[in-house]
């Protein structure tokens, strides 16, 4: 942002009265006028939004700047401290397939990913696709999918130019460095290869930007000529493709947020149709992996809240033929699950803590690697390849950045392929990272991570940045984040609530804040506030809450029923027109997001439920923190006018506190700017106000 000397006044957006009746309930929204009537125009081309639109959306712009361009010198001074962690030339550590080892990389000062390979045993490398000279020509530039074919010739890759998520698909000869004239547009930017090469399988996205169909593209021909392979009828299903664990079947995966069913395509055979694996059941989720003449399959079936492993007859891989391999135990959440040709190892959440477990699939013998500090972030990474013991897997905890290792599952030795890197400087003995627990309105225990500086006055006196999401079973790992020491430096605590409505204590903890049960998610982040002060790690009015899409919404329903305990809230692409978004089934995500809301089109209870806490609904004439909203033009997942609308009600409604911000990046979408550079100018402006609300924006720090 650049300096700005004077605030101007706040833009007053016009009422226009408008108003609808559902189930006998009339709902007054004076601010719809935001939303485009074009919207998926907008989405493609960003140039055809309405006049009256583009200039609310950039007198808004102004606004902020003028309030927080005093901070444009701190943003820099952040920018600068957040670039000093990455190490700028960055690269993975190679993953065999074949003669190759592929990875990823990027140059110094370089904003996007470079993909190559070299010889597996080590040698020089070759850069096939080098994402800064691909997005020169563009104002975004994003990659979707990148794959080799299996013959190791060609590489299919996808980027979105636009950030409304359309990605368009082509392929590279690796000897000549040049791509093919086949363009594949509009789709979601995965590929699986098939294993003659000669085609591969996408998705395509339909007029409402919905993945519903799947195609095969035969190199060397049009779009237009491409063959339908499957078509879902269900709107509110999402269809995506990914290889099985052996690399024999192409998986096309279909579900909502409650039911799942999937199909396989034999890459040997293309042209055969898909073949379903098990009818879907309402409420019942699966996914596979293959082996031989057998599935592995993870699943909720049969009341397994926390899911199971079981196995199936690939020959007839129905319901009736499960046999259960890893039961169901209760408060032990089977997160995923990788298949190896002689092993099987499975990712667990036990009370928000995760766990590699490796089963011996000759003799069923198990062994897990565990790790002792008091929170922290696990992940496997999978592997081009299944005939091997290695297995490859990611620790971080929120004071020791990620570490990369090769695991040997048969010999159970752990070697150290990488280190994260801090060019700055790093020492983890300067900072501590604890749990605590926040006991919330009906008894349930929240977990509360939280990292600060080593020597930390328990006084009440620091501010604290309180994160959380509680939406969709995900859970919000405990995990190394090195931006986060630009606050936790300054004095800040850094915190994350791990609510209800995320899976951080298992799937029921997801079950327990959905649906009717939504403002648990809310009830769980105040409680956590709450404990946050009654240890003394802060006060009521130090706190900063910060949230992003359905992180966004819990921010916006915060504000309206604990507004109290905060010096301000920033909600990045939030989520807070809930009922009007969920009552539109042409948006994108409105169908599939029924089973995780409710349908209020339908039902006159959900409708209802999601009216008594949506946070554009309820806002309020009472005092509100300071809030900063954060919106993208081509976001097709949380579309502009939400925040739009959501600031406009609350500065006509309000009655003190504040002031209430919005900025809309005109040029991106959901996940912001797209290079690694350009997105650490939106992390400074979010910790320039999280320092400002504090009263700290002015300090020589």
């Amino acid at each position: 942002m650049t300096q700005a000397k004077t605030p101007s006044q706040p833009p007053i957006a016009p009422r226009r009265p408008h108003s609808f009746t559902r189930h006998g309930i009339t709902v007054s929204d004076d601010y719809a006028w935001l939303k485009d009537d074009k919207w998926q125009e907008v989405l493609r081309d960003p140039s055809v939004l309405d006049p009256d639109i583009r200039k609310y959306l950039d007198e808004e712009n102004i606004y902020t700047e003028s309030l927080l361009g005093h901070t444009g010198a701190l943003q820099k001074t952040l920018v600068r401290e957040m670039r000093g962690r990455i190490k700028e030339d960055d690269s993975s550590v190679p993953s065999p397939d074949g003669p190759f080892a592929y990875f990823g990389k990027f140059r110094e000062g370089g904003q996007h990913e470079l993909f190559g390979r070299m010889p597996r045993d080590g040698g020089e490398g070759h850069i096939v696709l080098d994402g800064d000279a691909l997005a020169k020509d563009h104002k975004y530039f994003k990659f979707g999918g990148s794959r080799h074919s299996p013959d190791h010739k060609l590489q299919a890759w996808s980027a979105d130019t636009k950030g409304s998520e359309y990605f368009s698909i082509r392929v590279r000869d690796w000897a000549t460095g040049k791509d093919f004239d086949d363009v594949v547009e509009e789709t979601d930017g995965g590929i699986v290869w098939s294993k003659d090469c000669k085609s591969f399988f996408y998705v395509k996205l339909d007029d409402n930007h919905r993945p519903m169909q799947v195609w095969r593209h035969r190199l060397g021909t049009r779009q237009a000529d491409d063959t339908l392979v499957y078509e879902e009828q269900d709107s509110g299903w999402f269809t995506h493709l990914h290889e099985s664990t052996s690399g024999r079947f192409c998986v096309i995966a279909g579900g909502d947020h409650e039911t799942s069913e999937q199909r396989l395509i034999d890459l040997e055979n293309p042209e055969a149709p898909p073949r379903l694996v098990a009818a879907r059941e309402d409420g019942v989720q699966y996914s596979l992996g293959d082996r031989g003449d057998e599935l592995f399959i993870l699943t909720n079936a049969d009341d397994a809240i926390d899911f199971k492993i079981i196995t199936a007859p690939l020959a007839s891989p129905e319901r009736k033929n499960w046999r259960d391999l890893i039961p169901y135990r209760p408060g032990i959440y089977i997160i995923d699950f990788d298949l190896y040709a002689g092993h099987l190892v499975r990712l667990e959440r036990a009370n928000a803590l995760p766990a590699i477990v490796i089963r011996d699939l000759a003799d069923n013998e198990e062994h897990a690697i565990a790790f002792d500090e008091a929170a922290y972030s696990l992940d496997t990474m999978g592997s081009y390849e299944f005939e091997t013991t290695n297995l490859r897997f990611a620790y971080s905890s929120m004071t020791t950045p990620s570490e990369v290792y090769d695991y040997d599952m048969a010999k159970r030795t752990r070697t150290l392929r990488k280190r994260q890197e801090i060019p700055s400087g790093h020492d983890a003995a300067d900072y501590v990272t604890t749990r605590i627990m926040a006991k919330s309105h009906d008894g349930a225990e929240v977990p509360v991570s939280i990292l600060h500086r080593l020597g930390l006055e328990l006084d009440g006196s620091a501010p604290l940045l309180l994160y959380g999401y509680g939406s969709y079973g995900m859970a919000m790992p405990a995990s190394f984040n090195a931006n986060r020491l630009s606050l936790v430096d300054r004095g800040f605590v850094y915190a994350i609530a791990h609510i209800r409505g995320g899976a951080d204590k298992g799937w029921g903890w997801y079950l327990d804040g959905k649906r009717e049960k939504k403002t648990n998610s809310f009830d769980d982040f105040a409680a956590s506030a709450r404990a946050l002060i009654d240890a003394k790690y802060t006060s009521a009015k130090r706190i900063v809450g910060h949230g992003g899409s359905a992180g966004g919404m819990l921010m916006g329903a915060v504000a309206n029923r604990a507004g109290e305990l905060f010096a301000g809230i920033v909600a990045e692409v939030p989520f807070v027109d809930v009922l009007n978004t969920m009552l539109d089934d042409t948006l994108p995500l409105t169908p599939p997001e029924w089973p995780e809301w409710g349908n209020p089109i339908e039902s006159q209870k959900d409708f209802e439920t999601i009216l008594s806490y949506s946070p554009y609904d309820n806002v309020a004439a009472k005092e509100y923190p300071a809030i900063l909203a954060m919106g993208g033009l081509t976001d097709p997942r949380v579309t502009y006018w939400e925040p739009a609308k959501w600031i406009a009600r609350l500065r006509a409604t309000m009655r003190g506190g504040g002031p209430v911000l919005l900025r809309t990046n005109m040029g991106a979408g959901h996940g912001g700017a797209a290079g690694r550079f350009n997105r650490l100018d939106e992390v400074a402006i979010v910790y320039a106000f999280a320092l400002w609300a504090a009263g700290m924006a002015e300090a020589e720090v």
